[in-house]
């Protein structure tokens, strides 16, 4: 009876000992498993630190954070650098054709009307970059404050972006001019084609980071009362990955977000400056 009660007191600790073999899930993390890898999404141009031009080693804040998920889930990963758009990389997993959008991404509403998206890993304010020639012809005695209150004057973007979106409802008078890419917009500072360009903070920053003597002819505006949020985007039938990211969000950052100035902070450090 004694050896009887060993043996099953044995059994019962090298059970518990064991690690578990979990089962496949009822999901839509099975396709993942089945036939892998995780696809992430990501445009084919540069937006450094987050990500780097297509072609290039993969590096930057977004590809580190996208192997890390990937790793997580214990699957191989694979980026899909055919988007040409942050708009053509929400496209994609609209459809389906990819499983996560990790590229600097901000969240707006019509973008989420077509995917799911994770929680926010970073926080940026929006900022202007503005030509002092033109601004200060449109304020003459007024205070600056007040001219960007009631701005009606030209305001660049870029198109397919995030703030081509919210242009409309932050300066609903001023007259809208979309750019293909953010040199060409600055350029369009520069020469005094428009009074201002549009963007979060960060790009700002680095843009004067990158390029100090910009400081001579514009001047970079701080918008505190309006906040861009950076989060992944998820196909919109993949409601267990969805909830496993925000998971690896939470305990991989331990609920904070990215903030411009410590992104600033490491870009500054980057270029020796």
């Amino acid at each position: 009876m004694n050896l009887s009660r060993r043996a099953l007191l044995g059994g019962a600790l090298a059970a518990i000992a064991a690690p578990r073999a979990f089962a496949e899930p009822l999901s839509d993390l099975s396709r993942i498993y089945r036939d892998q890898p995780l696809r992430i999404a990501m445009p084919r141009f540069a937006s450094p630190p987050f990500f780097e031009a297509s072609g290039a080693d993969n590096a930057g804040i977004d590809v580190t954070l996208s192997q890390a998920i990937a790793r997580m889930l214990e699957v191989n990963v694979t980026f899909d650098r055919q988007p040409g758009t942050f708009d053509e990389a929400v496209d994609l997993i609209a459809a389906g054709a990819a499983d996560l959008a990790i590229c600097k991404l901000s969240r707006t509403v019509r973008r989420g009307r077509l995917i799911r998206y994770s929680r926010p890993y970073a926080v940026f304010n929006h900022g202007l970059i503005a030509n002092r020639t033109r601004l200060a012809r449109m304020a003459g005695s007024q205070p600056i404050e007040q001219v960007i209150r009631d701005f009606s004057g030209v305001l660049g973007v870029i198109g397919h972006s995030a703030f081509a979106e919210f242009a409309s409802t932050s300066f609903p008078k001023a007259s809208i001019r979309e750019f293909a890419d953010w040199t060409s917009m600055i350029d369009a500072v520069r020469a005094e084609e428009i009074d201002m360009a549009y963007r979060d903070d960060f790009e700002i920053k680095k843009l004067l980071v990158d390029d100090p003597s910009l400081t001579v002819v514009a001047r970079s505006i701080t918008l505190n009362d309006k906040t861009d949020t950076l989060a992944i985007g998820i196909r919109p039938d993949a409601t267990h990955l969805a909830a496993f990211v925000d998971l690896f969000l939470d305990i991989s950052q331990g609920g904070a977000v990215l903030k411009t100035d410590e992104i600033i902070a490491q870009y500054r450090a980057s270029k020796g400056v």
